[in-house]
């Protein structure tokens, strides 16, 4: 649950996405290859659901939680965001392998594999996210002396 409320950022749609998943993975759970781990055979199911849901959503749009935002925003010191809302501002693309790399704790290979992207791609992806996510909380570049 917590992993999709992170990737479809609304608790409806995750509650939503996660109920579709468990029954995806039991109606499928014949094509499952017991040789590989089932966690990312699970997690990219559960991934291709947040997007089904979020897709289907998209078009509308949830008024308070636009207001509880801006509200959370405004009250933060110098316009800064905490870690959950810079994770949850950045694109899906560096923000969801983002969630598997660090709360999941999965591989490089294991996330791209998930995703179904080169390992390269993935590696791009997971650097761009974390630059984002460094200016976003105001840190400083690598290497450079303050």
């Amino acid at each position: 649950m917590r992993t999709a409320a992170l990737v479809a950022k609304n608790r409806e749609w995750a509650k939503d996405a996660v109920q579709e998943t468990f029954l995806r993975v039991y109606r499928n759970i014949w094509q499952y290859d017991r040789a590989k781990p089932f966690k990312p055979w699970f997690y990219s199911i559960l991934l291709r659901e947040c997007y089904r849901v979020m897709e289907r959503e998209k078009k509308v749009v949830p008024l308070g939680e636009q207001l509880e935002r801006v509200a959370v925003e405004a009250s933060m010191p110098d316009g800064k965001l905490d870690l959950y809302d810079a994770l949850q501002s950045l694109q899906d693309m560096y923000r969801i392998p983002l969630i598997l790399k660090y709360l999941h704790n999965y591989s490089e290979k294991e996330i791209a594999d998930i995703m179904e992207l080169n390992v390269n791609t993935l590696k791009s992806r997971l650097l761009k996210g974390r630059e984002q996510m460094r200016d976003r909380l105001g840190g400083e570049p690598y290497g450079s002396k303050a």
